[in-house]
């Protein structure tokens, strides 16, 4: 399996543009990447939800560029691209075909109301038991061909969910992996999977109809020369037991224990994953969405079943990144911001660190020798700020880590210590060839070693928790030499 590192990235917002963000990739990012996630391209990229909720799901959004844009990305790299399965646009031309005509629409079938999956009613008790990400039913109401509905909404009321159950979705899905992969995409990110299978007598949460579904489109992409990468976010056994029926699943765990073991210096959490973890998972330490806390908790979706940290430390754990962003992070969380999400908190990783290049340099290391393929989000890799004037202007939590960057912004960032040292760790994670070999690891209180070996050939990482000490190491010309290390990265500082 290739693990070379990928870069998630907005063409938008880090590049301007499809043909721009593969300038940077063959430019100054050059041997750092093997491949690249491009958040949501279709039209319009730039909707109530950055693009997840396209009104045309198969088309490159033309300010943007053009399918024959993304195939000159697909050049020598692997692009990954979103398959949004759960929903689509309340503007799409087929819902709102289904606002005008109703019953009478030949697309009505396809959109999920309250009746769809209750057909004889649903009960308090069914109601309640629904699992949804955010506060309230997951219901808004509208009229389609003059009858009042409620229609099936998970996420925001600009974004009608679809029902897997019906020929017009599977139809609709088809159409766009042929889009996606006809235009180069050779990875497909199921997003939002986990809401599809939506039952009575269940939380329609992860049911057994969303493995039906999440196989039928494994199929799919496997035929058209693509492999899946699922997105969950829910109970790490969860994770564990999605990974052994996909070609990949985020390790969405490893963000919040790397929190935990910088921010308490306890490394037994993160030793503990590291013995149970999905070998076939992308790794992250953030995304265009928050850091995750359902993934390392205990889960109503589990219940009885601990998490990977306990109540007491995730409570830890979050106040530490509200205080480590100056409070940043606690104006653009939960209630204080719409877009709510239940289960994430709303802040770069850069931030929920304190903004401490020696010990954020640290995190990205150990992310990149933990197995699995690395993804490095475009505002963690310039080690970004929370953009708070952002979130002023839009209210919506996630933008904190949804940076627009200039030209110049960009080459200023580049000549960052911490940034510079990232991507000498990265262009050595993607080539060296030790990290195609076997992987091991050692923790003796707050120390910590991570080695990969391949024959002659060896990668090292060697830290501490403590003080944020690090240095990586690599064999080359049959010696041994320092690739970064928290010595050398003060030095850059002074």
């Amino acid at each position: 399996m290739n693990t070379r590192p990928q870069l998630i990235a907005y063409a938008d917002r880090l590049a301007g543009s499809v043909s721009g963000l593969a300038d940077l990739l063959d430019g100054p990012l050059a041997g750092a990447f093997g491949g690249v996630h491009v958040l949501p391209f279709f039209t319009p990229h730039d909707g109530v939800d950055a693009g997840f909720d396209p009104r045309d799901h198969a088309t490159v959004d033309p300010r943007l560029g053009t399918w024959d844009d993304m195939r000159s990305l697909a050049q020598g790299r692997t692009v990954m691209a979103d398959l949004i399965v759960n929903h689509m646009s309340a503007e799409s031309e087929q819902f709102l075909d289904v606002r005008e005509r109703g019953d009478a629409s030949p697309w009505a079938p396809m959109f999920l109301t309250l009746s769809s999956v209750f057909p004889d009613g649903a009960a308090e008790a069914d109601l309640a038991r629904v699992y949804r990400p955010r506060p309230g039913l997951p219901f808004t109401t509208m009229t389609l061909g003059g009858e009042r509905r409620l229609v099936w909404t998970t996420f925001t009321s600009d974004q009608v969910d679809i029902d897997l159950r019906t020929p017009q979705a599977w139809d609709y899905l088809d159409s766009v992996v042929d889009a996606l992969t006809a235009g180069g995409v050779t990875q497909i990110r199921l997003d939002a999977v986990g809401y599809t299978g939506k039952q009575a007598g269940t939380d329609c949460f992860m049911t057994p109809a969303t493995d039906e579904y999440t196989e039928r489109i494994v199929q799919r992409a496997h035929a058209r020369g693509a492999s899946v990468l699922v997105e969950v976010h829910g109970h790490h056994t969860q994770q564990i037991e999605i990974a052994q029926k996909v070609d990949h699943v985020y390790d969405f765990a490893l963000p919040p224990l790397v929190l935990h073991a910088l921010t308490a210096a306890d490394l037994e959490p993160l030793a503990h994953w590291l013995r149970i973890r999905p070998a076939n998972a992308m790794t992250v330490l953030d995304t265009h969405d928050g850091i995750g806390i359902v993934d390392v908790g205990p889960s109503d979706l589990r219940p009885g079943e601990p998490g990977l940290l306990e109540p007491d430390q995730i409570d830890a754990l979050v106040e530490a990144i509200h205080h480590n962003s100056g409070g940043a992070s606690r104006r653009a969380t939960g209630a204080a911001a719409s877009n709510l999400d239940l289960y994430q908190v709303n802040c770069t990783f850069y931030d929920a660190l304190a903004r401490d290049d020696q010990r954020y340099v640290l995190a990205r290391l150990i992310q990149l020798f933990v197995p699995g393929t690395p993804q490095v989000y475009y505002v963690g890799l310039l080690a970004g700020e929370n953009d708070m004037d952002l979130l002023q202007r839009t209210g919506v939590g996630r933008d904190v880590n949804r940076h627009h960057y200039t030209p110049d912004e960009i080459a200023h960032h580049l000549e960052r210590p911490a940034v510079r040292a990232q991507l000498d760790a990265l262009r050595v994670r993607a080539a060296h060839p030790a990290f195609d070999g076997a992987f091991t690891w050692d923790v003796q209180g707050t120390r910590g070693r991570m080695t990969w070996t391949a024959g002659d050939e060896h990668a090292e990482l060697d830290f501490d928790v403590t003080d944020g000490a690090y240095a990586m190491t690599v064999s080359a010309g049959g010696g041994v030499v320092d690739v970064v290390s928290s010595g050398s990265l003060a030095a850059r500082v002074g």
